[in-house]
């Protein structure tokens, strides 16, 4: 059947159904999953249109898959998350959701004192095992939508579950139609996704998924999770592994709306943010993540990322106060006790910190020659300058006005008297054989040994 297809105005073919193809033996793909090397990226030159959604958001599995990776949190920390989770979100809840665990006392206790918040974003949904015994806990605690487990690549229902694959369909069907009974919002989570058979699987168990949500009245989620980080967006790479295929398959062939597709990735080879942009770009309203990119391995795609992807794509913030992601940073360092690595984007204590001369020189000039945006303005973390054997005066000027929150006619130039003093005593410690930077007390106490009056003078003006 031809259509026109009102968004791209051209004729499109919709007719084509896909049959689940209950094989005998499993498809492991081993010309790109050999397992004694490295995963191979294969190419076929077919490219599907972008399509991105009207509306885009980002979820959150921070107390779900993020938690596993990391020691476990308290309800009260889970509870001030949550918080600066919806601040960051601002008023139109550009994160939208956050699931979280229901098995044990904690995890219920937790759901509960952030659903006491009243905070209408992000809206709390849970994450349960295909399993009977698992609804009713969700149901107990009155939780409008759950995620489902539903494995989907061989590797799963054959060498873990030892199903075949109609098999694994009908139990995955049985769990979806409880859900629906009980009247809760099935998020079905298509587990490992980028090795499973696309259209002897995928395609076909959507479609079914889909005309369950036609016939019930409630929405079906498909979270497309790519458990493995194999996803890439190549323009023309094959199928299971290509990004943007899946995207357009599921919403072409199994017509599955935008609003119902959501990716989630993991990183292990770099790929979580651009895996989740190119999902975006081509059709998928939701993107999946975690705060610091905490989860499973090498973590999932971070929160914090999409955030700055969603004003990159769309020229705006949309209400989203990026200021929160500084305090989540920084409550993850103080109060969870997470060390977060020094240089980590937007996140990290070092990330718009410049140890070079020549750039600490250009930013004693204008900021903005070396500074990626107003971080101050945007982040509530000014630019830095470390201190070390190659920041030269201008890096020590530049420390200085920063550190004493210098401006206008008060900044300190680089060659000032006390800037050529500390400079002589930075690089007679590096000549020793010193392979450290200068922390903040020890450049201050460098100011005290070489002018005490001068360091009182800037201490008063701090204050």
């Amino acid at each position: 059947m031809i259509t026109f297809n009102n968004k791209s105005n051209l004729l499109e073919d919709s007719v084509y159904h896909y049959e689940l193809q209950d094989v005998r033996e499993p498809k492991l793909y081993r010309e790109l999953f050999s397992y004694e090397e490295v995963p191979k990226i294969a190419f076929n030159s077919r490219h599907v249109p972008m399509n991105m959604p009207e509306e885009i958001w980002i979820t959150d599995t921070t107390f779900r898959d993020g938690q596993q990776s990391t020691s476990p949190f308290t309800v009260k920390q889970i509870v001030d998350l949550y918080k600066l989770m919806s601040r960051l979100g601002g008023g139109k809840g550009l994160v939208r959701q956050s699931e979280f665990f229901v098995y044990s006392k904690k995890d219920k206790e937790a759901l509960l004192a952030c659903r006491e918040t009243g905070l209408q974003f992000p809206e709390i949904t849970t994450w349960i095992r295909a399993d009977e015994k698992d609804f009713s806990l969700v149901k107990e605690l009155e939780i409008p939508e759950t995620g489902i487990l539903v494995s989907c690549s061989d590797y799963h229902i054959f060498k873990k579950m030892h199903l075949t694959r109609r098999q694994a369909v009908d139990k995955y069907l049985g769990i979806v139609k409880s859900a629906l009974s009980r009247g809760i919002r099935p998020r079905c989570h298509f587990e490992d996704i980028t090795r499973a058979d696309f259209y002897g699987f995928v395609v076909p168990f959507a479609s079914e998924l889909m005309a369950l949500s036609e016939e019930s009245g409630i929405p079906i989620k498909i979270r497309m999770c790519d458990t493995m980080g194999f996803g890439v967006t190549f323009p023309g790479c094959t199928l299971p592994r290509s990004v943007q295929g899946i995207v357009y398959g599921l919403h072409h062939y199994a017509g599955v709306p935008h609003s119902m597709l959501e990716w989630h990735g993991h990183n292990d080879f770099y790929k979580a943010v651009i895996n989740a942009s190119t999902a975006w770009l081509y059709g998928a309203s939701a993107v999946n993540c975690s705060l610091l990119g905490i989860g499973e391995r090498t973590g999932n795609c971070p929160l914090e990322a999409m955030v700055m992807e969603y004003a990159s794509l769309r020229g705006t913030t949309d209400g989203m106060d990026l200021t929160a992601i500084t305090d989540i940073a920084e409550y993850f360092e103080r109060e969870v006790g997470y060390a977060i690595p020094p240089k980590t984007p937007f996140v990290g204590r070092a990330f718009n910190s410049t140890r070079a001369g020549i750039h600490a020189d250009g930013m004693l000039k204008d900021e903005e020659i070396y500074n990626i945006f107003d971080t101050a303005k945007l982040l509530n973390r000014p630019a830095r300058v470390s201190v070390n054997k190659t920041s030269g005066l201008a890096g020590i000027a530049f420390w200085l006005n920063d550190y004493f929150e210098l401006e206008g006619e008060d900044r300190v130039d680089k060659n000032d008297p006390l800037i050529l003093a500390m400079k002589a005593i930075v690089d007679e410690e590096y000549e020793e054989g010193r392979n450290s930077s200068f922390g903040d007390e020890e450049l201050v106490d460098l100011i005290y040994r070489i002018d005490a009056k001068r360091m009182r003078e800037l201490t008063a003006h701090a204050n």
